[in-house]
């Protein structure tokens, strides 16, 4: 979201008022993930030198978070690039020599990349069985089909029913369940496999949209989200590097780090409560006291500004967005923050001293047995492990190790988030000997986890279109304020 005043006809400069300034426009950018950054770059290279990045953290990337241990760097945030053909991030790596391949051409129109470019999936079942890979893989071209099906409501324009509740989670769990029951090939054994299976691909599907349950997420909206062509990549060395080449020409004077944000005042429209601002600064010069913006931070310190380009995740807008704007923020915006959804989704590092899985395994898959018939993807808080649906492989060995990285979303991410490192690794590994019948799993020696949701700078992973919402909401989001006819953005 960005935050300007009414622009007149200058053409000496895009950002400036009506009235015409020698001094360039006051630029405060909140936030120094990669959009902040990315802005903040943009504007310098294009000749505005007045330009501030406002950080609450102590380290610049937001959501990419790239944790080095021993030789192996491990992402906590950010991992891959998905898809090269015209994304600016893939350009950005590919330039400075970072990329590493890790899908080849052909499969990446898969909807996933694992670490591992070979390999199989093992499912396995909570009696410690795995189930056979010609059932996976009918199950799984089965699922396919139906997520393809999922797309055309928005692609196609097709109409959405009353009984799909316009939910991805409520559409697909149906659809597959009654094409699975009425297979006429399989045993009552095998359909209910595949009938468990439903809900661990629904759990997946989950932490790819960051929503607590496909339950919650627009089936007319789902298509409008399309991949990018191109293999997947993911960076070796780290994500941070994609960070550090877009901090590399801003200049340190302009980030402010462990700096943020109470209030952005940002209509001069109140002008009694921008004197009141002013006056309770009187290290403010005069020619700033009729500032159109002023941001005022938790330290005190009030910041003028002509613009603010306003960065923060939509987590953060949920929670404070009415105390972070003054005056408050139109009904349109509200509503939209409101509708949009955004849930967390965590990664679970898992590093042993040696593999208990064959070499063939690039991800362990939890198939609960007892979950063939369920309704909902929501446990009971003692009950929130069930939520995590599989582990993968990282890969290569010698890069990473013997790690597993788990997947876990939603309400339970959180719950598991408040849980100390003793009490996740050893609630993993039960459940990893439980799922493989092999007892004699040792603890891991390490554990590393991403904590995103209770993190209030963040509060969320990643956003995604709630049964409500659509790309419209985003684009309201996007809008520029005050909203004037005679606006330049």
């Amino acid at each position: 979201m960005q935050s300007c005043e009414i622009s007149g006809d200058s053409t000496d400069d895009p950002l400036s008022s009506g009235l015409r300034r020698k001094r360039q426009p006051r630029i405060v950018v909140i936030g120094a993930g990669l959009a902040g950054l990315s802005a903040a770059k943009a504007l310098l290279e294009s000749g505005f030198t007045d330009v501030t990045i406002l950080e609450a953290t102590d380290r610049i990337g937001g959501r990419v978070q790239s944790v080095k241990l021993e030789h192996a760097t491990f992402e906590l945030g950010a991992t891959w690039i998905h898809g090269s053909h015209g994304n600016p991030v893939y350009h950005l790596a590919e330039d400075n020599g970072l990329l590493e391949e890790t899908t080849d051409g052909e499969r990446s129109v898969g909807r996933i990349s694992l670490y591992s470019k070979n390999g199989v999936a093992y499912h396995l079942t909570n009696n410690g069985q795995r189930i056979p890979k010609d059932v996976v893989e009918e199950f799984s071209d089965l699922y396919n089909e139906v997520y393809n099906l999922t797309q055309e409501f928005f692609q196609r324009g097709k109409p959405v029913n009353a009984e799909s509740q316009n939910s991805v989670g409520v559409f697909t769990r149906d659809v597959v369940r009654k094409r699975v029951k009425a297979d006429p090939d399989d045993t009552e054994a095998v359909k209910r496999l595949k009938l468990a299976m439903i809900q661990q691909y629904l759990k997946v599907e989950s932490c790819e949209s960051s929503s607590h349950s496909m339950d919650e997420v627009s089936l007319s909206e789902f298509g409008e989200w399309t991949e990018i062509p191109g293999a997947h990549h993911i960076i070796p060395c780290g994500f941070i590097k994609i960070v550090e080449i877009l901090a590399r020409s801003i200049p340190e004077s302009v980030i402010q780090l462990r700096k943020p944000v109470k209030c952005i005042h940002w209509n001069q429209s109140v002008s009694k409560e921008i004197e009141r601002v002013a006056d309770h600064n009187s290290d403010l010069p005069e020619e700033d006291k009729g500032s159109d913006v002023f941001v005022e931070c938790e330290d005190c310190e009030f910041i003028p500004a002509d613009h603010v380009i306003v960065t923060v995740s939509l987590g953060v807008l949920k929670k404070r967005h009415e105390s972070l704007f003054h005056p408050r923020l139109p009904e349109e915006k509200v509503m939209a923050i409101e509708k949009l959804g955004i849930s967390t989704t965590d990664k679970i590092f898992l590093e042993f001293e040696e593999p208990f899985w064959s070499s063939e395994c690039n991800s362990i898959q939890f198939v609960w047995e007892d979950e063939a018939e369920s309704e909902s993807l929501t446990y009971p808080e003692e009950l929130w492990y069930k939520k995590i649906c599989s582990f993968d492989v990282l890969y290569p060995p010698e890069r990473y190790g013997y790690v597993l990285s788990g997947w876990i979303c939603g309400e339970e991410a959180l719950i598991m988030e408040k849980c100390d490192d003793e009490t996740v690794a050893e609630t993993c590994t039960e459940m990893l000997r439980k799922f493989t019948g092999n007892p004699n799993i040792p603890k891991p020696r390490r554990i590393l986890r991403s904590s995103w949701g209770s993190n209030p700078n963040f509060r969320g992973s990643y956003s995604y279109t709630q049964v409500g919402s659509s790309g419209a909401d985003v684009e309201k989001l996007a809008k520029p304020l005050p909203y004037a006819e005679s606006s330049k953005t």
